[in-house]
């Protein structure tokens, strides 16, 4: 498919300037949808970009998309064109040509290649997998105190079939030189500034050749749309989105520890156990955030809805981790003093969402205080209670969504 007129930079700009044009021109308000996030300063609007369907919009210029949490009770798998949308760069490409995309392979290899979009496509045995692709601040803004950043609820994340190339099989083509300590990625969306780092990230060189870092060219059976990476972007999985770079044009073996901005200074977490510290200080040292923690979400019900008193109703959610594997999720609906065992769905992989279900019947009125709880194949499950980060990263307390029985 040619992509070269699927999203304009007209276009883009077009959906986030009417965004931003409905403060200014008060007759326009009422063509805009917007959404009212559950916590403070969380109004926003919903807008359609190119390839998308109404998203919840934090920034236009870069995007920041976020998904509609509606969207997460539909299945386990989140539709392209609803996939939240996240860029560090305002200089995004807005079209791609097939036919002369190239991505570089070089660095600390033994031979220096250029590979096509067809070159990945026929050359490389296919893999597939499902993987859940999370931004590092999904749920900032229930932070509290609040933590720096943008102030996304809980959308900044989902959950897709990704076919592609395994990265290790594109380095072990090129020949990776003695020495090798790193690979960097780079895309082709750029600062504005030239003063500003661009975005470049690195893996190790043990987990770029896992044989799972992927190339993806193709996202639930489709080219990927062009916001979240057309046509090609690395997939990390088990990792926050922080290294899924988008649109990927260089990958480069170097026999040291990157150490640009965004490697050495963005994206840090505290290097402690618990990835937390006292609200309203700072870690004394930091380490490149990583791997997930384990979450779990209630889907079917939010805090404005109600049941009925004798009648059964079925609640259900999504949990995930970084690749161990869901074993068990628990719930309560008196607000974790007594907890049962939900019924597991099907598993589409260690990667992938796993949706639960669970019957309640409530026998009075009043309120209830619905959570759950989620454990691995490790026995790791979630803190009771918010860890606190400045940076807002990684939030995966249990939650408490509070329906009203009638």
């Amino acid at each position: 498919m040619d992509h070269r007129f699927k999203a304009s930079r007209r276009q883009i700009m077009k959906a986030g300037l009417y965004a931003a044009s409905t403060a200014l021109v008060p007759g326009l308000a009422a063509a805009v949808e917007s959404v009212t996030l559950p916590f403070a300063n969380g109004d926003r609007d919903l807008i359609a970009y190119p390839e998308k369907r109404p998203l919840i919009v934090l920034t236009s210029r870069p995007p920041q998309l976020e998904t509609p949490w509606a969207v997460f009770n539909e299945g386990a798998i989140t539709p392209n064109d609803a996939f939240f949308v996240r860029y560090h760069m305002a200089g995004i490409p807005t079209s791609v040509d097939p036919e002369t995309y190239r991505i570089r392979i070089g660095g600390k290899t033994n031979t220096a290649l250029e590979l096509s979009l067809q070159d990945l496509r026929t050359k490389f045995t296919p893999l597939e997998y499902v993987a859940v692709n999370q931004c590092s601040g999904n749920s900032r803004g229930f932070f509290a105190p609040r933590a720096n950043g943008g102030q996304l609820a809980n959308g900044a994340m989902g959950n897709a079939r990704w076919v592609g190339v395994a990265l290790k099989d594109i380095l072990n083509m090129a020949g990776i030189a003695a020495g090798a300590r790193q690979v960097t990625f780079n895309g082709l969306d750029h600062p504005v500034l030239e003063s500003s780092a661009d975005f470049i990230k690195a893996l190790d060189i043990d987990h770029a050749i896992d044989g799972e870092v992927m190339l993806a060219y193709q996202m639930n059976g489709k080219d990927l749309p062009m916001l979240n990476g057309y046509p090609v972007r690395l997939i990390v999985p088990g990792y926050y989105g922080t290294y899924w770079v988008k649109h990927l044009s260089d990958i480069t073996v170097i026999d040291s520890v990157y150490d640009g901005y965004w490697m050495r200074s963005a994206y840090r977490i505290p290097d402690n156990t618990c990835r937390c510290v006292e609200p309203g200080t700072a870690p004394i040292k930091t380490t490149p955030i990583n791997r997930f923690n384990i979450r779990s979400f209630i889907t079917s019900h939010t805090s404005d809805t109600t049941v009925k008193v004798g009648r059964e109703t079925v609640v259900k959610g999504i949990a995930f981790d970084s690749g161990e594997g869901i074993r068990e999720i628990a719930f309560s609906e008196d607000g974790g003093q007594t907890w049962r065992e939900a019924h597991l769905g099907k598993d589409l992989g260690r990667y992938s969402f796993r949706e639960w279900a669970i019957s309640i019947k409530p026998t009075k009125k009043g309120m209830l205080d619905l959570r759950v709880r989620a454990f691995n194949r490790l026995g790791e499950t979630q803190p009771m209670v918010a860890l606190w980060q400045p940076t807002g990263y990684m939030r995966n307390v249990v939650e408490s969504v509070k329906v009203r029985a009638i």
